[in-house]
């Protein structure tokens, strides 16, 4: 099993702000490699045909230097000479030969250090040969000059290239480093802030959020279109609300009165009951008009709906704000009182009830009518402790209140 959820577990992913920078970063590096490297190569072979023009020159500045002393054959001359000249330039070695090839005067560079071997690698490569120059006096030969390079101020050349291609290197990295994360907050900032309203959709259901507007033309036109599309989605959630909502009311309300149905009654007194405390009371009272199949038949079915949605609007107003009244179904209602205090406040209530009726209905036709009401009562816990219980208990009232006592309200019978 663990080995599965290794499996199925999502690799780390770099983000994009990470990928965007390491790009930026390794390109910045490579120009900036690629060009000192470049350019370093260009200067070396420069100053390689540079040092071979100057060896070339010091040579010939030396035969010039040692002509007179060569044709006496003069060595300590020639010898001072030459350390006039070779101590002050960059030579290695320097050899003054006669005529025959034999070696009047010689100097050679005795400094020793760890850069020394590193000196004559750099000189071998940039001064493979040495200079050999004919010493000539009156047209003709009567020496030559052997010279050799001094690698130092190649190597200190190459060593300032390569000290200042890491400089570059470095500067170049900290600023692409800069440029990148200013370049990347305006990509990965609108970015994030559409990914964020995105999520916020997707878990809360929030339609209502929108993505601000980016600074990159393309991301803000992907915002506009990101909020248009919210735009639709919260558009249509609204409609399928309100539809909701519509379908929800008509399934429990009368479509008449407006008044809640049997079935939201029912549930209503369920949790009333349920949430009731030991010493509370509540009562049911269930109604029945008085003829109304006379009001329908002789004055007609928009007769009978204008009497039942004036009875409705009364019974509304002989009740409180937490009451709840119900069409139950053709001319029958119910109340719902809860809590209550004693008895006599729900009797007086019924009574308001009978007397609110003996004012006159006016009919669609602009007659009037009385229409009277039959009102049984059942109480809780009096009476019954469950919901069909005390709707049941109530309706026996209210028969017994219509066929016996012709009228007007009746108490449940107690158990």
């Amino acid at each position: 099993m663990n080995l599965l959820r290794k499996k199925r577990s999502a690799p780390d992913r770099p983000t994009l702000g990470k990928v965007l920078q390491r790009m930026n970063l390794g390109l910045a590096l490579i120009a900036v490699g690629t060009a000192g490297i470049f350019l370093t190569l260009v200067a070396l072979f420069a100053l390689r045909a540079y040092a071979n023009h100057n060896l070339h020159l010091i040579a010939r500045s030396i035969s010039y230097t040692v002509e007179a002393a060569v044709v006496f054959e003069d060595r300590p001359a020639v010898h001072e000479a030459l350390m006039m000249i070779a101590s002050s330039e960059e030579v290695s070695e320097v050899k003054i030969l006669s005529k025959q090839g034999l070696t009047l005067a010689g100097w050679s560079t005795q400094t020793e250090g760890p850069l020394q071997g590193l000196e004559r690698l750099v000189a071998h490569w940039a001064l493979p040969e040495a200079v050999i120059l004919p010493i000539t006096h009156e047209g003709k030969q009567v020496g030559m000059v052997w010279l050799s390079g001094n690698g130092n101020s190649l190597l200190k050349f190459l060593l300032r290239g390569i000290l200042g291609m890491l400089a570059c290197l470095m500067l170049s990295t900290l600023c692409a480093m800069v440029l990148s994360r200013r370049m990347l907050r305006g990509i990965v900032t609108s970015l994030d802030d559409i990914a964020n309203v995105a999520h916020a959709v997707r878990r809360d259901r929030t339609f209502g959020l929108r993505v601000p507007s980016a600074p990159i033309a393309e991301l803000h036109e992907l915002s506009c279109d990101f909020n248009g599309l919210l735009d639709e989605l919260q558009a249509w959630q609204t409609h399928l609300q309100q539809e909701n909502d519509s379908l929800a009311h008509r399934a429990t309300h009368d479509s008449l009165t407006g008044l809640p149905n049997r079935a939201f009654f029912e549930g209503r007194l369920s949790r009333a009951l349920g949430d009731i405390s030991n010493n509370e009371k509540l009562a049911v009272l269930f109604i029945d008009g008085d003829r109304f199949k006379e009001v329908n038949d002789n004055f007609g079915h928009a007769a009978g709906d204008a009497v039942l949605t004036t009875i409705a609007g009364r019974l509304r107003a002989q009740v409180r704000d937490n009451d709840l009244v119900a069409r139950i179904g053709g001319d029958e209602f119910a109340i719902l009182l809860a809590p209550i205090a004693s008895i006599d406040d729900v009797l007086k209530i019924a009574d308001n009830i009978i007397d609110c009726m003996q004012q006159a209905i006016t009919l669609p036709n602009e007659e009037t009518i009385i229409a009277a009401l039959s009102i049984g009562i059942a109480l809780y816990p009096e009476h019954a402790a469950t919901p069909q219980g005390l709707l049941r208990e109530a309706d026996n009232a209210m028969y017994q209140a219509k066929h016996l006592s012709h009228g007007g309200w009746r108490l449940a019978s107690f158990k």
